[in-house]
């Protein structure tokens, strides 16, 4: 890796590294960097599928409608190719937003701290420090995905407006950080275990579930959690 405060590091799995705003402190180091895989983005922070669906139902009940009304098969199949072109245009947008969220977002850890950059239009860099972070959990999708979720001690926390949507849903008292829809969520998962402990004095254990489970506390280990 180069470039000012990269070092290079065994489990940068992206394989390259994108620039901070500042060059790192002195003792500071990347572990890792990635960013949202925008086809899961797409298809659970905007929930593609379920409005996918929504969209079949509305044109099929369409064509329902006009055959019971005494139509033919032809005209329920052009009342109901009126709807479609809506149905692609709204959800070709909403992905069209999900790969431009998901291309402008990365996520990096580094030995001390979690980095969010995130905005399509106005970039912005939330940062994390272990010190505030008081336990993560691990969500792991069928595709492989895994969305990773920072829990705040008591007295820190940040709008969840301001996070979205890398952010846990409908966490909007104690919001909730979230590295989402990222590649090899176990291996991230576990890195950063293992920098939190070292970095608090903890002790890491192994990740060895990905059911949806209550966290635990981030004294050694990442664990599962919707």
């Amino acid at each position: 890796m180069s470039g000012p405060g990269h070092e290079h590091d065994d489990f940068n799995f992206t394989g390259g590294v994108r620039e901070l705003p500042g060059k790192l402190p002195d003792g500071e180091r990347i572990l890792w960097q990635g960013a949202p895989r925008w086809t899961s983005l797409f298809r659970r922070a905007f929930h593609g599928r379920t409005i996918a669906i929504y969209f079949a139902l509305l044109i099929g009940s369409r064509g329902v409608a006009v055959m019971l009304d005494g139509g033919t098969l032809g005209n329920a199949l052009t009342a109901m190719s009126y709807l479609l072109p809506l149905a692609v245009a709204g959800l070709g947008l909403m992905a069209l937003i999900a790969w431009l969220m998901a291309r402008a977002s990365w996520y990096t850890i580094t030995n001390r701290r979690v980095l969010m950059r995130a905005g399509v239009v106005l970039e912005i860099t939330f940062n994390f420090p272990y010190s505030v972070v008081d336990s993560a959990g691990l969500r792991v999708h069928a595709e492989g995905t895994g969305d990773i979720s920072l829990r705040f001690t008591d007295d820190n926390s940040i709008a969840y407006s301001h996070l979205w949507p890398h952010v846990r849903p409908w966490r909007f008292r104690h919001t909730e950080p979230m590295l989402r829809s990222v590649a090899e969520p176990q291996k991230v998962a576990m890195l950063l275990s293992q920098a939190i402990a070292q970095a608090t004095g903890g002790v890491a254990l192994p990740v060895v579930s990905v059911e949806p489970t209550r966290a635990m506390p981030m004294s050694g280990v990442v664990a599962a959690s919707r």
